[in-house]
């Protein structure tokens, strides 16, 4: 699989060259939680099993939902793979992350991370959504130590 880019973009091509877009989720968009199929079920090619260097928290009620820093731990997530661009704008609208404004204005940050599979072979690239630490302290994040986020911590 070869990564490409577009409009600063991560793009993949599979050998059937087809064009997509990978983001590593982490909580309430994983396969069988509350906002996956509202958010990702029509552009969804692929979920796969993966994991992603960074510490995980719950933000209790009212919010109930996780959130991924920076750090030396493992997340526990899934890769996605969408067939359009159109996905990713619709996952911006839920983390609540404009492309074109300050990163003091959104809640999450997306960048680049590292995404492996669970015996630690590399996946490559995908868009993460990372929050500051300040924010969640804020926020009264709650660690997760497993590193693998339910609704329930």
């Amino acid at each position: 699989m070869a990564i490409e880019f577009y409009n600063n973009r991560v793009l993949w091509q599979s050998r059937s060259m087809a064009i997509g877009v990978n983001v590593f989720v982490y909580g309430t968009l994983k396969p069988g939680e509350r906002y996956h199929r509202a958010y990702c079920a029509e552009f969804l090619i692929d979920a796969v099993p993966a994991i992603a260097q960074g510490n995980l928290y719950h933000l209790p009620d009212p919010h109930n939902y996780p959130a991924m820093t920076e750090g030396t731990g493992r997340v526990v997530g899934y890769l996605l793979r969408f067939c359009s661009e159109k996905a990713l704008i619709r996952l911006d609208e839920l983390e609540d992350y404009d492309p074109q404004g300050p990163s003091s204005q959104n809640l999450y940050d997306r960048r680049w991370i590292e995404i492996c599979d669970h015996n630690g072979r590399e996946l490559g690239q995908a868009w993460g959504y990372i929050m500051a630490e300040a924010t969640v302290h804020q926020l009264h994040g709650i660690p997760v130590e497993n590193g693998n986020w339910h609704p329930d911590p």
